[in-house]
């Protein structure tokens, strides 16, 4: 198994200036790899490093709204640094959300372009995740996803109940990967997903042969002749397959 998860992807009306948001929010770099593309990556990062799974923002015509299935929760270390960073948060334009969350202890938010995120209370569990606690995944069956994405990537499996998985690099580094039951869940159109990459990534046809033996599909999203396979799990979830290019 050669796969690691190395970015999440976010479709954007403007990959810049929401790139500066989430650059400015992580405290990251911002770099790119030519119009239209905004990377974000820790200062001094190494890419593809499992200490962090990094973000792409990728400009479209008119990113639809939709239900998000996929989304960032950022960690935080005391109550003050929950306070201090989610007024932070705000002055650089996010947004209170609210999606029936409730009275609980974190903070969701939506970031200039509407993708809902949340601020969490200080936890043991991600006090050494970096920025990023965790990426979430809504699903219907976590224990379905766990044997899909458990076989997929090179992660280890740290919590499986019928609500919830969590899984991170065996390298014991880097946010965790979350996969959380939401009832009455449906395939939609994301514009937030995973990006995954073999390493060699001369690989990348073996790897794509062996994800669809797991039970993966192609996809097709108007992608055209890229680099990169366009693949959808068992859920209807499109992830990436990167590629050299």
């Amino acid at each position: 198994m050669t796969l690691q998860l190395v970015q999440v992807n976010f479709k954007a009306r403007d990959d810049s200036a929401l790139g500066q948001f989430w650059a400015e929010a992580l405290g990251w770099d911002v770099s790119s790899e030519g119009p239209g593309v905004t990377n974000l990556e820790p200062v001094g990062f190494d890419w593809p490093d499992p200490s962090a799974v990094c973000i792409d923002l990728v400009r479209v015509p008119d990113p639809e709204t939709v239900e998000y299935r996929v989304r960032i929760e950022l960690a935080t270390t005391s109550d003050a640094h929950q306070a201090e960073l989610v007024a932070r948060l705000k002055e650089l334009g996010a947004t209170p959300a609210d999606v029936g969350q409730g009275d609980v202890p974190w903070t969701v938010m939506a970031d200039p372009e509407g993708n809902v995120f949340s601020v969490l209370e200080p936890r043991e569990l991600y006090r050494d995740t970096g920025p990023i606690a965790a990426v979430v995944v809504d699903c219907a069956d976590p224990r379905a996803m766990v044997r899909f994405w458990g076989e997929a990537i090179d992660w280890t499996v740290h919590e499986l109940t019928d609500d919830r998985a969590l899984l991170r690099s065996v390298k014991g580094v880097g946010p965790y990967l979350e996969f959380r039951r939401t009832p009455d869940d449906e395939v939609v159109w994301n514009r937030v997903h995973l990006d995954v990459m073999s390493d060699p990534v001369e690989d990348q046809a073996r790897e794509v042969a062996r994800l669809e033996g797991l039970g993966a599909i192609r996809a097709d999203v108007g992608q055209g002749d890229v680099s990169w396979v366009v693949l959808a799990d068992p859920e209807g979830n499109e992830f990436c397959v990167l590629g050299q290019g």
